[in-house]
C-alpha cells in the first residue's frame, strides 16, 4: 500500500545544513542533514556522518517558508543504518518566535491528516 497516496497532504521534506561544531571544540565542518521529524522540542534527522551522543551542534534549519532557524541541537538518540545514521535531537535555547513557527507548521500538518 502506498502511504503517500493515502495522505491528504504531501509531507514536506526539510533539509538543513548542520555546522558540525561541537560547543567545546574549535573544529567545524558543514554537512547536510535530512529532517524527517520536526517539533518545537526537537528534530529527527538522517545524516551520513557519525555525530557524538549528548554533544551539542549548531544548525540552520530551513523551514517551509524558506526561512532559516538558527538552533543548537543536543543529540539524544543514534541509530546506525545501512547508509548512515538516524538521529534524535532536542533544541537547546529555541526562541519563542521560532518555536511558534514550528508549532504553526505542525498544526497545519495535523490538519491535513
Amino acid at each position: 500500500m502506498d502511504v503517500e497516496k493515502l495522505r491528504k497532504c504531501r509531507r514536506m521534506e526539510l533539509n538543513s545544513k548542520l555546522v558540525v561544531k561541537r560547543i567545546d571544540s574549535n573544529e567545524q565542518e558543514l554537512i547536510t542533514i535530512n529532517v524527517f521529524d520536526l517539533s518545537k522540542s526537537g528534530v529527527g534527522f538522517y545524516c551520513e556522518e557519525k555525530l557524538e551522543m549528548d554533544s551539542v551542534y549548531e544548525s540552520h534549519i530551513m523551514i517551509w517558508t524558506k526561512e532559516r532557524i538558527h538552533v543548537l541541537l543536543r543529540i539524544v538518540r543514534i541509530e546506525q543504518l545501512e547508509n548512515g545514521y538516524e538521529y534524535g535531537s532536542i533544541f537547546m535555547g529555541l526562541s519563542e518566535t521560532d518555536a511558534f513557527r514550528i508549532e504553526v507548521w505542525d498544526t497545519m500538518e495535523q490538519a491535513c491528516k
